[in-house]
């Protein structure tokens, strides 16, 4: 639980009363909850959200169905469900949940996996399909390539058939992108870039993409690569804007004039809440790939409720690949 502005460090267990679900809400006993780096933003303040303290972070689980509230319909005591908290409440033994915000998880399915399914994914899809309208044969362009969004768009672009080049800032990672699927990878600059650096970063792009550009550019990271990488953005390309890991960046308007390319927000939650039954969709798109072994979400440490802090280090210091869950079995 979060009780004050601050790092990982301010995270603490405190036991609270057992969560009442409230109409059209079920309360789900969590089996596994999936961190995401708005996580170690929200705890500190500096994420758009500021829920009223105190409040245990945490935004997608995977658990057990153990109380309905009213009008809850189509979800029983007993099942498994997975779904997203609203940014807070995933780090606890139980939490309330919207029954609309809850998707049945498929025989098989493994919780842990499931947990990672929402946002990373939810997130990439959205992007590549609904907005970029990535086709087959194009070059997408995956900056943090390694990180919970990134692999996951590298995995998605993969199964819709676009070349992927993946750029992250270990070998370690860039492997592992490969694994998942990338064609090319490429290891970046560690950042701050001076002048220098970041035309040198740009050329290393350039080779890596191929004359025409990347077609779609799916960017986690922001900071000094944002320039460089839409400086290599194919005429009509379209760069998806996901976060800024790495700060946020300034960019030069008249490349957009320029390279005739489209700028595109990518904020899942407003697709969620605005246009409900297209989410849903895309989530049931999500677990046939997954039936179809087309994508398989990488879990790289597991941890469980009373080492919350130190799981959460492990993305405030970016050092984490996939996906760092919280276990409660």
């Amino acid at each position: 639980m979060n009780t004050a502005p601050g790092g990982p460090e301010t995270l603490m267990l405190h036991e609270v009363p057992e969560p009442v679900p409230g109409p059209g809400e079920v309360r789900v006993q969590v089996v596994s909850c999936a961190l995401n780096y708005p996580d170690v933003l929200i705890i500190d303040d500096r994420y758009q959200d500021k829920p009223q303290r105190p409040f245990s972070p945490g935004s997608e689980v995977a658990g057990i169905v153990d109380a309905v509230g009213a009008d809850v319909v189509g979800i029983k005591i007993g099942d498994h469900v997975f779904g997203t908290t609203g940014n807070r409440g995933g780090m606890a033994q139980k939490v309330n949940l919207a029954a609309c915000d809850c998707f049945a998880l498929p025989p098989g399915f493994p919780f842990e996996e499931a947990s990672t399914l929402l946002l990373t994914y939810g997130t990439s899809l959205y992007g590549l399909k609904n907005l970029a309208r990535l086709q087959p044969g194009e070059t997408l362009l995956v900056l943090g390539a390694a990180g919970g969004v990134g692999l996951a768009a590298v995995e998605l672009g993969k199964a819709i058939g676009a070349r992927v080049v993946a750029v992250a800032s270990s070998q370690e990672k860039v492997d592992l992108a490969q694994r998942h699927g990338a064609d090319v990878g490429l290891v970046c600059p560690r950042g701050p870039l001076d002048r220098d650096a970041a035309r040198a970063f740009k050329d290393q792009l350039r080779t890596v993409c191929g004359s025409k550009g990347a077609n779609v550019i799916c960017d986690p990271v922001g900071g000094d690569y944002a320039e460089a990488a839409l400086r290599v953005i194919a005429h009509g390309g379209r760069y998806l804007v996901i976060g800024f890991v790495a700060g946020i960046p300034k960019l030069p308007l008249n490349l957009v004039l320029l390279k005739a390319c489209q700028l595109i927000g990518v904020l899942l939650g407003s697709f969620a809440s605005q246009e409900p039954e297209a989410h849903r969709q895309n989530v049931h798109v999500l677990l046939a790939l997954y039936r179809n072994g087309k994508i398989k979400p990488f879990i790289s440490e597991r941890f469980p409720l009373e080492r919350g802090g130190e799981a959460m280090a492990r993305l405030a210091d970016r050092h984490a690949m996939g996906k760092v869950v919280i276990t409660m079995r």
